[in-house]
């Protein structure tokens, strides 16, 4: 996809919470593109509205006012089941607190999107495994979440999110309970996900460690975009 048609595109986004004099504005006019294949970080302290974009990118929440376009779709136009299609056929996410169910294996974690999109059980088993193996847990495919360290648990995430081949990974500060050797295992896993399979990474993060990985940085400050700037890779 060339510059002139960017896989995301944010024109003039607000977000307004509550209304009269509690209302709130969260995003006050943000204008983003975002290429096919880009590792975007995503920088702001609590507050400053990066959150807020994060959930409207991932059709977990919607604008008050501005267009986003995903692939050239109005996606502020669509009905709240074809917003659900968008997110269970283009994008995967993962989260700080891995949300994984507790009593279950991982395989049956990993195989959880697929049930969603009615795949049937022999291609849904298979395709987990090999996610698994991907994130290097061959082998762990039925030990549960209690039985896996936080490293472990954070890559059966990532399997879980990667299983369904999305064109976007949303990731919402996905090594912040994590110790530094283990962030840095998990950062180098997202960064070979990009270059390797080309997928288009955006990710919300407080450490300047971890944004390093990206190869661009967006900061907000107050409900806007206050720097866009490319960052040189983490060898």
């Amino acid at each position: 996809m060339n510059a002139s048609s960017p896989l995301i595109r944010l024109v003039g986004i607000t977000k307004t919470y509550g209304s009269g004099q509690a209302a709130f504005q969260a995003l006050k006019g943000i204008d983003l593109r975002i290429n096919a294949g880009e590792f975007v970080a995503v920088m702001g302290p609590s507050g400053s509205g990066k959150s807020t974009t994060m959930n409207i990118l991932g059709c977990l929440d919607t604008p008050s006012g501005g267009s986003y376009q995903f692939q050239g779709v109005a996606v502020e136009a669509l009905s709240r089941n074809q917003r659900a299609l968008l997110r269970r056929h283009f994008l995967g996410f993962i989260f700080q607190g891995f949300n994984l169910l507790s009593r279950t294996t991982a395989l049956e974690n990993v195989e959880l999107p697929l049930i969603y999109r009615g795949e049937p059980i022999a291609a849904r088993h298979a395709a987990a495994r090999a996610a698994l193996e991907q994130v290097g847990l061959k082998g762990w495919e039925h030990h549960t979440s209690a039985e896996l360290s936080g490293g472990q648990q954070q890559r059966v995430a990532i399997a879980r999110a990667m299983v369904t081949r999305p064109r976007v990974l949303l990731a919402d500060e996905p090594t912040g309970n994590l110790d530094t050797c283990t962030s840095r295992e998990i950062m180098e896993l997202i960064g070979r996900f990009n270059r390797e399979q080309g997928i288009t990474v955006l990710m919300v993060t407080h450490e300047p460690d971890m944004a390093a990985y990206a190869r661009r940085v967006i900061s907000f400050v107050d409900g806007r975009v206050e720097s866009d700037r490319s960052s040189g890779e983490v060898a």
